[in-house]
Parts: C-alpha cells; sequence; structure tokens
C-alpha cells in the first residue's frame, strides 16, 4: 500500500500579496502573526510511530509536514501524491485544515481511504464524520494496532468496517467497533528513530495523574506505560547518530514519573557514552536530589515543570495534587545541579480571582525559574474541563464545528475584571520570559557539586563572560571541549565572542569558522555569523560600526526546516513511491528558512467566556 501521513496546516493560508481566504476558510477574524506557538510546526510524533510500523510491514510510506504551507502548495502537494491511504493527525488547532485536506483528497483521489486520528479527532469521532463527509475512518487514541490492521484489510481489498478502535462508515450509517486495549509492551513497536529524523524523542505514554486541563488519558487511557530502559537508549542513540545539533527533546507527559527507571536510563546513558543534551518535561513531585543527579550527569541540560499557578486554591481547583512550597523546592534542587528550570504557566483555571493571579505572581518571585512562560486556559475536547463545561451547559461539541477560532481561550468562571486584568498582564508578559540566571558564585559552586563535567564548565565560562573575566571564560570554554561538550559549535561560538572582545577579528573568524564546521544549524551561531557577515560587508572594522554578537549556550532548538519533522520544502521527487529516500542531514550553515523551536503564544483571552446554549 502507498501510505501518505500528513500533518495538515490550521486552515488555507493565502500566498504573500494574494488576498485572504473568506471567513471560515482562512484564519480566525482575530489571528496576528505569532500567534500560533512555535511548537505547533513540529510534526507530531505519533506520525512517526505509525509510519515506522507501516514500514516495518512492507508499506511505502511517506510522512510529509505540510502545517505552514500555503493553500496553493497544499492542493499541489496532495494533487501529486497519488496514494491509496492518507492519514492525517488532528489537533484543535488545525482540526479546520483536517477537513479542508480531507476534501482535497476526495476531490483529487476519489478511491482513497481517508484516515484521521489525534487528540481532538479521540473525543469527537463521531461529530467529525457527521461533519466532514471526506474522512472514511476515525481512529481512536494509541493507533498503531489499529492503523496497521486497516492497511492490511485494504491491501487484501477487505471492508474497513467494524475494526476495534475506530468509527466509521458502516452500513448502518456512522458507527463505532469496540474499543481496543492499550499495548502493553510498549517495546514491540517500531523504532521510529530507525526510519526518520527528528529531535523529538517520546519514551512512555499516560499519565498517572489527571488535571482538569488535560486530554492526556483520552488518548493515552489511565495509567503510564514506558519503554524499557535499552530501548528508549536505542531510540536516543540512533537519533543522535543522525542529528548536526546532538540536542534531543524528550515529550513525554511526565518523563520521570517512574522515578526509578528515568534513573536507569540517566545510568544506561552514561554507561554507553551518549554525549548529547536533552529536556524533558515532568511534575515537581516527582523529582530527588539522587535523580537529578543522574540527570544532569547523563545530559539533562533543561527541565520544564508543569506548575500551572502559584496559588495552592488555583492548584486544588484543578487536581494538581502538589502545592506552591514543594514547587519551590523542586526548582531549587534542580537549580542547585545547573538544571535550567522552565515553569509552564496558565492563567484562567477553575475559581481564578484577582487575589489568585497575584499570588501566582509573587510566587514567581520566590521560586525564581530561569525561564517561564503563561498561556491562557484553552478548553480542549476530551478533558474534565470540557465535561464540566458541558454539563453546565456553556459549551456544546458544535462550538468545534462552527467556530473559526486556534483554540478555545476561555477563562473558566473567572469575572470580567480578573480577566480584564489577566489580559492586560499578558499582553506585556507573552511568551518566553528569562528571569534568573547563574553568577559565577553560582556557576561554581554547580561545577564543585558535580566534578569534571563539560557542561558545568560551559555554565561557569559563560558566567564568567558576563562579568568581564575573558581570561577564566576562555580557559572554562576549553576545557569543556577538552572533555567533550556535545555541542561544540557553541563552544567556540563562545570563543569567538571571546576574541572578539579582546579586539581579535582573526581569531573571531577562525572560531566562528570552526563552529561551522562542528554544529551548523545551532540558532546563535547562525544568528552570529550572519550578523559578522554582514559586518564586513558593510566595512564595519574599518568604519568602527558596532557588532553585537551573543554567546548564548542554553537549550534553545533550531532545525532547519527539514521535512518531515518541520515544514520544509518537499524534495523534488516527493511523489515518486518507486523509493522511499532516506533522510538528509544538510550541511552548512543555513541562510533562511529557519524555524526556531522555542515560541509561545502571543494572544491572551479572546473574551471572557464563550456560552454556547443549545
Amino acid at each position: 500500500m502507498k501510505v501518505a501521513l500528513l500533518y495538515p496546516p490550521p486552515w488555507k493560508i493565502a500566498e504573500p500579496g494574494e488576498p485572504p481566504f473568506p471567513p471560515g476558510q482562512g484564519p480566525p477574524a482575530e489571528f496576528r502573526d505569532g500567534d500560533l506557538d512555535a511548537d505547533f510546526y513540529q510534526l507530531p510524533y505519533g506520525l512517526l510511530t505509525l509510519g515506522a510500523e507501516a514500514v516495518q510491514a512492507g508499506h511505502r510510506v511517506k510522512v510529509f509536514n505540510l502545517s505552514s504551507f500555503t493553500w496553493s502548495r497544499v492542493e499541489q502537494a496532495i494533487g501529486a501524491l497519488d496514494a491509496d491511504v492518507f492519514g492525517m493527525s488532528c489537533w484543535t488547532a488545525n482540526r479546520r485544515g483536517v477537513a479542508f485536506v480531507a476534501e482535497l483528497i476526495r476531490a483529487r483521489h476519489p478511491r482513497a481511504h481517508v484516515v484521521i486520528g489525534g487528540p481532538h479527532a479521540t473525543p469527537l469521532a463521531q461529530q467529525m464524520l457527521e461533519h466532514y463527509p471526506a474522512i472514511d475512518t476515525v481512529c481512536l487514541g494509541e493507533s498503531e494496532h489499529t492503523f496497521l490492521e486497516l492497511l492490511g484489510r485494504l491491501a487484501r481489498g477487505e471492508p474497513a468496517h467494524g475494526i476495534a478502535g475506530t468509527v466509521f462508515r458502516g452500513s448502518r450509517g456512522i458507527e463505532r467497533a469496540p474499543s481496543r486495549p492499550a499495548i502493553e509492551d510498549l517495546d514491540t513497536l517500531a523504532k521510529p528513530h530507525r526510519y526518520f529524523t527528528t529531535h523529538i524523542l517520546m519514551t512512555s505514554r499516560g499519565c498517572p495523574w489527571a488535571c482538569t486541563f488535560c486530554g492526556a488519558e483520552t488518548t493515552w487511557g489511565r495509567g503510564f506505560r514506558g519503554h524499557s530502559v535499552e530501548y528508549v537508549v536505542d531510540q536516543l542513540e540512533l537519533a543522535a547518530a543522525k542529528l548536526p545539533v546532538k540536542m534531543i527533546q524528550i515529550k513525554d507527559d511526565t518523563f520521570t514519573a517512574n522515578a526509578k527507571r528515568a534513573k536507569a536510563i540517566c545510568q544506561e546513558i552514561r554507561r554507553r557514552k551518549l554525549n548529547l543534551l536533552w529536556s524533558c518535561d515532568t511534575r515537581v513531585d516527582v523529582l530527588s536530589e539522587a535523580l537529578l543527579a543522574e540527570m544532569r550527569l547523563a545530559g539533562c541540560q533543561r527541565l520544564s515543570l508543569g506548575v500551572e499557578s502559584g496559588s495552592n486554591t488555583i492548584l486544588k481547583n484543578i487536581d494538581k495534587k502538589i502545592d506552591a512550597e514543594t514547587i519551590v523546592r523542586a526548582t531549587r534542587m534542580a537549580k542547585s545541579y545547573g538544571i535550567q528550570v522552565r515553569h509552564y504557566m496558565m492563567l484562567g483555571n477553575r475559581g481564578e480571582t484577582l487575589e489568585t493571579f497575584h499570588e501566582t505572581l509573587d510566587f514567581l518571585d520566590r521560586a525564581r525559574p530561569h525561564q517561564y512562560v503563561f498561556s491562557c486556559l484553552s478548553i480542549f475536547p476530551g478533558t474534565r474541563d470540557f465535561t464540566r463545561a458541558e454539563k453546565e451547559g456553556w459549551l456544546t461539541k458544535q462550538v468545534y464545528f462552527e467556530g473559526d477560532f486556534q483554540e478555545l481561550k476561555t477563562p473558566f468562571d473567572a469575572s470580567e475584571a480578573t480577566t480584564q486584568a489577566m489580559n492586560e498582564w499578558f499582553a506585556d508578559h507573552s511568551g518566553l520570559q528569562h528571569y534568573y540566571v547563574e553568577d559565577v558564585e553560582a556557576a561554581q559552586a554547580i561545577l564543585d557539586k558535580l566534578g569534571d563535567y563539560h557542561a558545568a564548565y560551559m555554565d561557569l565560562a559563560a558566567a564568567q563572560l558576563r562579568e568581564g573575566d575573558l581570561q577564566g571564560a576562555e580557559h572554562n570554554t576549553l576545557r569543556a571541549l577538552e572533555l567533550g561538550y556535545p555541542v561544540p559549535g557553541l563552544a567556540y561560538n563562545q570563543l569567538a565572542c571571546i576574541a572578539f572582545q579582546r579586539g581579535d577579528i582573526e581569531g573571531m573568524q577562525g572560531h566562528f569558522m570552526t563552529a561551522a564546521k562542528s554544529d551548523p544549524q545551532h540558532h546563535v551561531l547562525i544568528r552570529n555569523v550572519q550578523a559578522t557577515r554582514s559586518w564586513f560587508k558593510e566595512r564595519g572594522p574599518e568604519r568602527g560600526v558596532p557588532l553585537q554578537l551573543r554567546a548564548q549556550h542554553d537549550f534553545q532548538l533550531l532545525e532547519r526546516t527539514q521535512q518531515p519533522t518541520l515544514p520544509g520544502p518537499l524534495p523534488e521527487d516527493f511523489a515518486d513511491w518507486s523509493h522511499v529516500p532516506e533522510p538528509r542531514i544538510p550541511e552548512g550553515i543555513p541562510e533562511t528558512n529557519d524555524v526556531m523551536l522555542e515560541g509561545h503564544e502571543k494572544i491572551g483571552f479572546p473574551n471572557r467566556r464563550l456560552r454556547v446554549l443549545e
């Protein structure tokens, strides 16, 4: 079977200079450039797991990220892709794009089977088929086995009806098949990193907790399931071998939910001497001194914590099962090992008032994370928030099919005054906010605690550079390189900045050349090299034109917009089914078309609350 797995755009995007699409087809009326979180453009990992299973089963598979494609480019791509099966990942933010692409597929390839899945499609499967006749099947939740059975039936010319874990169009209309049990042994699944190049990795599924705003249980079922230590580290090894920048994002809901397993993964990384940096997401109540030490020495550079609020009242209302003091302690503990701590915060949860809002702001002054980012509550189908709102009568499923909003952002029950205050504050504090950075004394204490660890030397060197100690910064940057710092381009970039501050232009150029050969794609290096090129072009050295360089080395990814992880140009042979080319690793420093994978929403609540009454 020829299988095309697609990640559609959020709506119909016009070409630059073209008139916008009419209401209902184009972006929401309140949409502004930058409103879509940069994470939106990353291919959902589930498409890669489906693709790996299908390839391993002998099918020909192509995976394409169309998330930023203009509609004319989407039309060209779909028209050329003569697939037997088109599968799409459906999220709330791209639900309209999924519908438009399904209609396009049906018009261009009437015999193809159109199947969708994902966190928006799963809880609204019946309604998706009712509203979008171009869709044949919805796969519910965890779909690898379901999808393979679907492909097998279609390959044999059998009806794709009644497959466990699907909602489908049958002889009696829209029907729901029996549920499919969760995959007990995740290690039986094919390894996506064997077939695809991506900086994203998932090592587990599910979360033992059930916060009111989260839909993880709807997608994965109750509880936590993880790949074995060996499987995870095999995947890390495969991923690192293909990536030009040795940084990986572990995107589990709660990586350290099983602390013993997480610790064993870190120990196996060190045993195999895998040299990479990585980040993960977790909770504050599943961290310990011993675990954090192992994580840091295994390459953990950033820890993103689902904090949500600094008010114990709100934390209780959303069933977070943590308190503010636990968050503060865990944050300080992680910082003591030099792990960058990022807090994910929310506005507008159940019971939000001006008092709880200000409690949260005061809390940040106590916790002092390296970074924090606020988002406004979005109510997603399949969450406890949605169920309660529907029960209370101010929200129905229909709004997701009639509204052109990106996501349903609305405070759950805040007053008009509280909503206005949050919106006014959010307008000035949206996006990633930088708060804390180590000084030389703190960085030295971390190095003393960790021992001869390359990344700790880099942190100390950066602190010394900020404080003007060029000799110390150079010494410790070189020491980090001697110890095998896994992102050497950033170390040479730092040396270039040191050389420039000394007035050593030739030395700066030499370090930039070495950096470009080491890490051709890191965003800090790209920005500095491009600025330096412009500086020389303007005869900056002779004319005394200032040059601003950055020696930043925190965990921030930039990968070239290469398919399928990011929505880069399609290869020339993208529609050729005679072979499926191996992912290519680009060389050199890209001049354009780069996407920083660190972005966050820029809009607040469109209004206080959407009331949708039947």
